[in-house]
Formats: structure tokens, C-alpha cells, sequence
């Protein structure tokens, strides 16, 4: 009963047998490989962008952090959500890789920006010219960091506003592959045509080992991003290897049905939940993860059979009344199993 990251889960079977096929016999270093030529053909295709620029790293950080750092200068700053993994959990490399940038956070509702308070914060951004720091660029994250699913229509009218200022816009896609599962619209529709600039696409989430693929739209600013990359120390010299994960992953449609799958877990767990007596949900449950309040008592009878998740948030404590609601965030991967939510539900009811 393991949810607590779709990081926690091993690699995909097919994933794997690609990295033993690539490991056969030699092939060019640095991205020069056949490989990564045919992952850069493929991104293309899927995207129905042709001409984009398409690199990989090794971590949704790097991919989040040098994208920030493409797209402002350190003089400027970068719209977010108040929780958007660039605030909470990357340990300020965005603020390292753009040289000084700083963070704006925006509110919104279960994870998602509103259109008002950014407009707001933009507004209110650089008032004072030189004596401010000025506008820089607007990133968003789909899925968000409360698991729920940004629409295209609101993708367009975030990317609308920030377009409407001049500013680029970044989409933070480490689970852009169970956005995509939820909406059932194209990877096109819910990229560049919904106005963002560059998309971090995020494979480690979702069955590969450790892969991300940055895809930058305009591909005037791919030599730039390749010095960052360099620069920064995230060009991978065997790099077949990051590769050959992500060309098996985009492969027909095995992302898609790794998150299909971790995206069906995620709502019969949630509904699960949700019919338990003194059980209920924080946020709606649009993707692979669960994000509902438990009762002190529950919490204490999943984790002494042995469930594995986070408080979140992570400053609750387990002392206190056995009825207090505690929020809690579950995650389902390609891996979560029926039998898995059905044990943990079990335990939930007593």
C-alpha cells in the first residue's frame, strides 16, 4: 500500500528492456546519437510542431529550473502558483539558473492560477521601473500540485494574459502525461496551442527511470538552451540512455496508458474514500492523486498496517483527538494495483 509518490514506483517493463537494448555495442555521445535524434522526431510529431526544439535531462528540476532560466532574465520574475512545485520543492534553482529571478506567487483554487490575480500581479509588478523588479515570465503546471487538471480554454486564457504583457509562458509537465488522460484532447492542444512557450514534458512520473524532455516551441532559442544545459551541468555524455527511455515511453501510446491506468486508480481510491463516514476530499480528484482529510484514528490504523503516504500538509501531527481530520496526499502510479486501493480502503473503514 505504497502512495506515497508515483516516484516510488520501479520502471515500466518496457522501459527497461529498451535501456538493455541501447546498452548494446557503441553509439555518438552528447545527443548525437540515433536515439535521441529519433526522440526529437518523434516529440515533433506528437505535438504537431516540426520545427521545435527538443532536448532532454535527467530531472523535472533541471528541465523546470533551465527553462525559467531561458525564458527571464534575472531581473525579472516568474508568475506562479503559491504552490507550484518551482516554489515549494526545487530548492530554488529556478532562482539559480535564471542568475537572481524571483518568484511571484498568485493565488487560485485547488492549485490553479486565477485569471484575476494575475492579471493583478502583473499589474502590480515593475510600478516603479528601475527601482523593481520587472516582469519576466508566467509558469504553470498541469497537473497542478493539488492534482487537479487545467482545460485548454484555461490554459488560453492564463497563456492570453501573459501574452497580452509581453511575457513568454512556461508549462511545468511532470505529469502532463495524466493531464492528457483526463482531458482527452491532443498534446498540441494542450501545449503551444494553448499559448505556452516551452513545455517540460515529464517521463520519471510515469514509468521511465529518469528522463525529461523540454520542448521549446520556438526553436530560435534551442543554441541558447543548449549552452544552459552545458553551462549547468545537466548534458548527459552517455546520453542514449535518457533516450531510449523516452522513444519506448512515446511509442504508440504506452504513456498514455501508464497514465490512463495510474488515473483509474487515483478515482477508485478517491471514491472510496469519499463514501467512508467522517472521510473527505480536499481537492477534486482529476488525475493520479488523492488529496482527502482522515480522521487522526484512521490515519493511525493504515499506518500500523502499513499504508505509506504524507500528511499534507507535512506539519500536522499525529497526537491530538482520534475524530480531528488530517489532510493527507495519496498518489497512484502505473504500478498501483485494485488490490492495493482495496486493502488501504479496508483498513479506512475499521
Amino acid at each position: 500500500m505504497n502512495f506515497a509518490s508515483d516516484n516510488t514506483a520501479g520502471v515500466a517493463p518496457q522501459v527497461l528492456e529498451a535501456l538493455v537494448a541501447a546498452n548494446a555495442g557503441h553509439a555518438p555521445s552528447y545527443g548525437a546519437d540515433p536515439l535521441t535524434l529519433a526522440v526529437r522526431d518523434r516529440i515533433r510529431e506528437i505535438f504537431e510542431a516540426p520545427s521545435a526544439a527538443v532536448y532532454l535531462v535527467g530531472t523535472g528540476t533541471a528541465a523546470n529550473a533551465l527553462a525559467c532560466g531561458l525564458l527571464t532574465e534575472p531581473w525579472g520574475t516568474v508568475f506562479c502558483h503559491r504552490n507550484a512545485h518551482i516554489e515549494e520543492d526545487e530548492c530554488g534553482a529556478p532562482e539559480f539558473y535564471t542568475g537572481g529571478a524571483k518568484l511571484t506567487l498568485v493565488e487560485g483554487d485547488h492549485g490553479r492560477i486565477d485569471p484575476a490575480a494575475l492579471e493583478r500581479a502583473i499589474l502590480h509588478t515593475g510600478r516603479g521601473g528601475v527601482h523593481n523588479v520587472q516582469r519576466g515570465m508566467v509558469s504553470l503546471t498541469n497537473v497542478t500540485e493539488a492534482g487537479t487538471v487545467y482545460t485548454p480554454e484555461a490554459l488560453r486564457e492564463l497563456s492570453g494574459i501573459a501574452h497580452s504583457w509581453g511575457l513568454p509562458v512556461h508549462l511545468d509537465g511532470a505529469r502532463f502525461a495524466n493531464a492528457l488522460a483526463t482531458l482527452g484532447c491532443t498534446p498540441a492542444e494542450a501545449s503551444w496551442k494553448a499559448g505556452a512557450d516551452v513545455l517540460c514534458l515529464g517521463g520519471t512520473k510515469n514509468g521511465c527511470m529518469g528522463v525529461e524532455a523540454v520542448v521549446i516551441f520556438d526553436p530560435d532559442r534551442g543554441w541558447e538552451f543548449e549552452l544552459m544545459r552545458k553551462r549547468g551541468g545537466h548534458l548527459f555524455s552517455k546520453h542514449r540512455f535518457l533516450a531510449a527511455q523516452m522513444l519506448v515511453w512515446l511509442a504508440g501510446d504506452l504513456w498514455l496508458d501508464l497514465a490512463r491506468h495510474a488515473n483509474a486508480m487515483a478515482a477508485r481510491l478517491s471514491a472510496g474514500i469519499a463514501a467512508v463516514p467522517g472521510a473527505s476530499l480536499v481537492h477534486p480528484t482529476e488525475a493520479n492523486a488523492v488529496f482527502a482529510a482522515l480522521p487522526r484514528a484512521a490515519h493511525q490504523r493504515l499506518q500500523d498496517a502499513g499504508a505509506q503516504y504524507h500528511l499534507w500538509p507535512g506539519d500536522q501531527s499525529m497526537k491530538g483527538p482520534a475524530e480531528e481530520p488530517l489532510a493527507a496526499r495519496l498518489v497512484c502510479s502505473w504500478a498501483t494495483t485494485e488490490a492495493e486501493i482495496d486493502t488501504f480502503l479496508g483498513h479506512l473503514q475499521g
